[in-house]
């Protein structure tokens, strides 16, 4: 699990996925024929072939924060950078990219009621002094701390870290394959599924794939879904963002059952992956989702289950030597 703290540990916020593309680049040179950068900063690592276009994407940006003004006495005031819960933030460190961390804590003392009464101390004493560590627009990723539990792993940014690895990994491992392969690591997802659009607009794939982390329904009085951990990759059918093709829905279980890997249906009411934007790709892509079961999402303290990474990985590399029809 070297790599999964690596790039949990490259804060990476939304815009400014730049320290996190270095790193999977150079993890991505062994096993890709070209490697390129688009403009709005997707890293595209392609495997030719001379099959029909598959777009694998796993998407590099974490949530985080943007100032958005600097009182006379030091305090930074911000706004939230992709889906930050409030209650969330309180009492925890963030780090900006010139290395400078605050502490996020609010007014009244007795009544967190939003980021509009929080604030960031990053230890200046005037606004003059905190001018001289940060700026107005800079933006700062949530510091967590990375901890394997056994068969699990605690950390922050495992969205969409987890799925970065399992793709990584999956592109290492993957074998012959007629299909002309493209794993793009996309930016600013959180934002909107903005990288994915971009990417797939100039791949135009035959079939596109998002490898993302879904919320579990096996904690306790959670809201009953059915993805639990330890049980395996789930094939989402449904978000707020999509309907999965039919023809990816049968392609991703037939899979699944190559790999010999066990799978989990799902289906939810909320949320979205770069699947989402990947289905409107030239005249239409059927699309669909790889999950990561994964346990309190944008939180610094994401819980997931080694095992489903690992069949995540098996199963996506089947999807990579599998030929498409």
């Amino acid at each position: 699990m070297e790599l999964l703290k690596k790039l949990t540990e490259c804060a990476a916020p939304s815009g400014r996925e730049s320290k996190l593309r270095s790193l999977i680049e150079t993890e991505m040179h062994s096993c890709c024929d070209e490697i390129y950068t688009d403009a709005l900063g997707n890293l595209i690592c392609r495997k030719n072939g001379n099959g029909k276009k598959l777009m694998l994407a796993a998407h590099m940006d974490e949530i985080g924060i943007i100032v958005t003004f600097i009182d006379k006495n030091g305090f930074l005031r911000f706004s939230a950078v992709g889906g930050v819960r409030d209650y969330n933030c309180v009492n925890r460190t963030v780090i900006f990219e010139n290395g400078t961390r605050g502490i996020i804590s609010f007014e009244n003392k007795n009544k967190p009621s939003g980021s509009d009464k929080m604030y960031i101390d990053i230890g200046a004493g005037s606004r003059a002094e905190a001018e001289t560590l940060v700026s107005i627009g800079d933006t700062a990723a949530f510091v967590g701390e990375y901890a394997e539990l056994g068969n699990r792993v605690c950390t922050k940014a495992a969205d969409d870290r987890a799925g970065c690895y399992a793709l990584i990994r999956a592109m290492q491992q993957g074998g012959k394959t007629d299909n002309d392969i493209y794993a793009v690591f996309t930016v600013q997802e959180e934002l909107g599924l903005r990288g994915s659009k971009t990417a797939a607009f100039s791949i135009k794939p035959d079939m596109g794939i998002a490898i993302d982390v879904s919320s579990t329904g096996d904690t306790p009085e959670s809201v009953e879904l059915n993805l639990k951990l330890g049980e395996g990759p789930g094939i989402k059918i449904k978000d707020s963002s999509y309907i999965m093709h039919p023809q990816v829905r049968d392609f991703l279980i037939d899979c699944a059952k190559k790999a010999d890997v066990p799978y989990q249906l799902e289906a939810a009411a909320n949320g979205g992956t770069d699947a989402g934007a990947i289905q409107f790709a030239g005249c239409g892509t059927p699309s669909g989702t790889v999950s990561i079961p994964t346990r309190y999402i944008h939180s610094q303290t994401e819980l997931i289950d080694t095992r489903d990474l690992e069949n995540t990985v098996k199963l996506i590399k089947t999807v990579i030597e599998t030929e498409l029809m």
